[in-house]
């Protein structure tokens, strides 16, 4: 099982939708918490579900359970809150919510999609690393 992240800030457009054409991936999952977000226009939700399928071809679907709760990411993106306090906070969530769960087929192939440009801080990672040790045959590429 193959899964894919990007983020979509700090790129064009074409930038973004040309990356997503030569993964390979299948469906861009939505992580976001808010999928209506004005940091690109080509990200909104009815925009992304047009795009997806227009020019990659692909499916879209928002996954909400993947998504940091309001409270959890509030306190880290607007009151400056530490890196590794958000991953501890985050990884519990998923834990509770026992995303390893979810049906495999939403995401063999898919595309979790955020805000983060890089992949490093940003909870997309953390959903696929959690789902890489709970499922042994993720494979885990960032575009």
């Amino acid at each position: 099982m193959k899964i894919f992240t990007i983020g979509f800030t700090k790129t064009t457009a074409e930038n973004f939708f040309e990356r997503l054409k030569r993964s390979g991936a299948k469906a861009i999952v939505d992580v976001r918490l808010n999928n209506v977000s004005q940091l690109a226009g080509f990200a909104k939700r009815d925009d992304l579900k047009y795009f997806s399928k227009s020019i990659c071809n692909m499916d879209y679907r928002h996954l909400p359970k993947l998504a940091p709760t309001k409270d959890i990411l509030d306190q880290y993106k607007k009151n400056g809150g530490d890196w590794a306090d958000y991953e501890e906070k985050f990884n519990k969530l998923i834990a509770a919510r026992k995303i390893e769960n979810i049906d495999k087929e939403l995401l063999d192939g898919g595309c979790l999609l955020c805000s983060e440009d890089k992949p490093h801080h940003c909870h997309r990672r953390l959903v696929v690393e959690y789902l890489k040790r709970h499922w042994a045959d993720v494979e885990i590429v960032h575009l």
